[in-house]
């Protein structure tokens, strides 16, 4: 099936998971969730020091502010990944109510972290500047090659947000701290509904291609924040925090939606290419337990031998 046929046979679901989407989404505000009194003025040219940071009697670990530094420089870079959306989606109809809609709710995420980190100075705001704008100038993200990979792309990638800002939270102490990012991954968890029950319905109307697309997303799979500096870096830190890593990456992304919920192994209909797809898959899917195994295993071995 072209473009122009899936996105027809698949109006009727967009508009029913809109619908759904906006009876259960709710209203908050972002200026609710900042801790304004923890706020002070600025100076000019001062340099930040961890000392700092009111975090209401607790600290952050390097790991955490660079999570907190990807996280939002992720949520900033939204304008290129409205482009992309929509360049898959188009702006008419329930497909471009739907991306505006979605805009709209991401870009709330970037005001409420921002608005914490800049009323506790929970990290360097001037490098977090920096780090903005060379990201957003540059306005690279991951860039799905059809339709169907982007139904993919953007049900993984949803769900690896979520968890991103859910364990980042867990990991803040701050109790406000957490409260935002457990609101901001409330809404990402909406939307990797939506997206994951599109690719679904996706699936039963054009089995073949949804299989190759499937295939080639899990194989190349790439977190957003690729254009943020010093991302292979921070990412380290990340997975070392088990914030996100390759086994969560696979036991809380790959395996619950690929698996179980799309349940790739027995998708019927498929000939040629899309079966061989599928084969494929099923043997990364193994490999990618495996490794995430092993993963798990050798940090296990690392931290037993960190001093007490």
């Amino acid at each position: 099936m072209n473009d122009q046929e899936i996105l027809f046979e698949l109006t009727p679901v967009v508009e029913q998971l809109l619908e759904r989407h906006l009876e259960t989404s709710k209203e908050w505000f972002p200026h609710e969730l900042v801790p304004h009194g923890r706020g002070r003025d600025f100076e000019p040219g001062h340099e930040w020091a961890e000392a700092d940071a009111d975090l209401a009697g607790h600290e952050l670990s390097a790991e955490v502010r660079s999570a907190l530094y990807v996280n939002l420089l992720t949520e900033d870079n939204l304008p290129y990944y409205f482009r992309t959306v929509e360049s898959l989606f188009g702006a008419d109809g329930p497909w471009g109510t739907w991306v505006r809609r979605w805009t709209a709710e991401e870009g709330r995420h970037s005001m409420v972290i921002y608005g914490y980190l800049a009323a506790t100075r929970a990290i360097d705001l001037a490098h977090l500047e920096r780090g903005r704008m060379a990201q957003v100038s540059l306005g690279e993200t991951p860039n799905p090659e059809t339709l169907h990979d982007g139904f993919v792309y953007l049900a993984l990638q949803e769900l690896a947000t979520r968890i991103s800002h859910r364990n980042t939270g867990l990991q803040m102490g701050d109790p406000v701290g957490y409260e935002v990012m457990k609101r901001v991954g409330s809404d990402e968890n909406l939307h990797q509904l939506f997206y994951r029950d599109l690719a679904a319905a996706a699936v039963e109307v054009d089995p073949n291609e949804m299989m190759i697309a499937m295939e080639r997303q899990v194989r190349n799979f790439a977190m957003p924040g690729t254009g943020i500096p010093d991302f292979e870096a921070h990412s380290r830190r990340i997975a070392k925090a088990g914030i996100y890593d390759l086994q969560i990456h696979h036991e809380q992304i790959l395996a619950p939606v690929v698996l179980r919920q799309w349940d790739a192994s027995n998708i019927g209909g498929l000939s040629g290419e899309g079966a061989a797809a599928q084969e494929k898959l099923m043997k990364r899917m193994a490999t990618s337990e495996r490794v995430a195994k092993r993963y798990a295993e050798k940090r296990d071995r690392e931290q037993s031998f960190q001093p007490a």
